[in-house]
């Protein structure tokens, strides 16, 4: 084949997405999932319509938190406190419920957020402490904090708006909280990608001292989104507290691993400058989609972190550009 057949045959290739397949093995993977699972449990209630919006319930929580990580990925840092500040914001919006109504808890969940993502920010941009050893220690601080104010048990919500706005409630046969991470990420992937923001998020990840030099304030940057992946996990200990309508200092607990997963295995880099919301919320889908199959088909605790772990590890290194 001459160079200008092979030239031909790669554009081609390129514009029918072949070139790129390692950018959709995301999307592959999680169809091929799917109809494995559906193939081989159909007969244990797979396909289900309860089982399947489950499995949407329980992926909300950590499909809004990976939206928020994707960003902080996308800057080139990270935030290792997300389940721990749920646990936290949880507790503090249930005890502010109680002393106060809903607009209060409301209020004191979100503030926990804001408190919380305000010290990461300030500690990583302007001490200069690197954001892994940052949202590290205040993983521990948020969990003692929980435990500290709860007295380690559950605070209990009593309030049913509250429940039913924050997880427990559905539209016909929707799930509030399907509605709330579709409308979160569909948020996050117009500011992402449409926005002067998102651009300077990306920018900021890509080459920090190139997106200085043109004029981009990158500890802002960093900052910011540092704020919003705190936010983003209250509002996870929110839903959290009121799906289960309880504030628990162990809501959120070990999440942060399963949203970084999600992020990484839709396309977010973990060096910075690339990011795709929606990429993320597949990823999110895809393993909440991977722990139901588990389970149903009745794997042991340990099998199921093993088979669960050999899978991402799959999909992830599929997703790799060679070298």
């Amino acid at each position: 084949m001459s160079t200008s057949e092979t030239a031909a045959a790669t554009s081609f290739a390129a514009r029918l997405g072949l070139g790129n397949w390692r950018q959709n093995v995301i999307y592959i993977g999680f169809i091929v999932i799917f109809l494995v699972f559906a193939l081989t449990l159909h007969d244990k209630g797979f396909l289900n319509p309860n089982n399947l919006l489950n499995i949407f319930r329980q992926t909300a929580m950590i499909a809004v938190m990976a939206i928020a990580m994707t960003y902080v990925l996308s800057a080139g840092e990270i935030d290792l406190s997300v389940g721990a500040v749920a646990g936290l914001a949880s507790v503090t919006t249930a005890m502010a419920i109680d002393a106060g109504g809903l607009l209060f808890g409301v209020s004191a969940g979100l503030a926990t957020g804001i408190a919380v993502g305000t010290l990461n920010g300030l500690l990583t941009t302007r001490i200069g402490i690197p954001s892994f050893l940052t949202t590290l220690a205040m993983m521990g601080i948020a969990k003692g904090v929980a435990m500290w104010i709860s007295d380690t048990a559950a605070v209990p919500i009593i309030s049913r708006s509250y429940s039913w706005i924050f997880g427990g409630g559905s539209i016909g046969p929707i799930p509030v909280l399907l509605i709330w991470m579709l409308v979160l990420g569909a948020i996050g992937h117009v500011v992402l990608r449409k926005t002067g923001f998102g651009r300077r998020v990306l920018a900021t990840g890509g080459g920090e001292t190139a997106a200085r030099y043109s004029g981009i304030d990158t500890r802002s940057i960093k900052f910011r989104v540092l704020v919003i992946s705190s936010m983003a996990a209250a509002l996870a200990g929110m839903l959290y507290a009121g799906r289960l309508q309880s504030g628990r200092f162990q809501l959120g607990e070990g999440d942060e691993l399963s949203v970084i997963a999600a992020a990484v295995l839709g396309g977010t880099s973990l060096f910075g400058g690339v990011g795709t919301v929606i990429g993320t919320i597949v990823g999110a889908l895809m393993i909440g989609l991977i722990n139901n199959g588990l389970i149903l088909m009745g794997l042991e605790f340990s099998q199921q972190l093993m088979a669960r772990g050999g899978i991402i590890i799959l999909a992830v290194a599929m997703s790799q550009p060679r070298r």
